[in-house]
């Protein structure tokens, strides 16, 4: 029996490519709110503000609140005074900058 070691290799790679796909997901208003009030994450407001104060002048053009490997985190996108767009990713439970790239 011949086996086809590339295709088997192909295949594994579209698996791992929807997998990755799967593990994010956007958390809706209601289920940010309730995680909220039960203290399993940090304001969003705070963190806002603490994403602004590593960029002053910065102008915020997206918030949203994702769950990835079971982290919360906030990925929040602002467009600082040179015209440059962030990406930052903050741990939603602890504040922690996570990820902050040019996008």
């Amino acid at each position: 029996m011949k086996v086809n070691l590339r295709a088997y290799g192909l295949a594994a790679l579209a698996l791992l490519a929807v997998c990755s796909l799967a593990v994010a997901r956007d958390l809706d208003q209601d289920e940010a709110l309730r995680l909220r009030q039960q203290g399993v994450i940090l304001p969003l407001e705070q963190l806002l503000q603490q994403a602004l104060d590593r960029y002053p002048g910065a102008k915020l053009l997206e918030a949203e609140l994702e769950e990835k490997h079971d982290v919360y985190i906030y990925e929040v996108e602002l467009l600082t005074p040179q015209g440059v767009v962030r990406e930052l990713d903050l741990d939603a439970r602890t504040g922690r900058l996570l990820k902050d790239k040019e996008d």
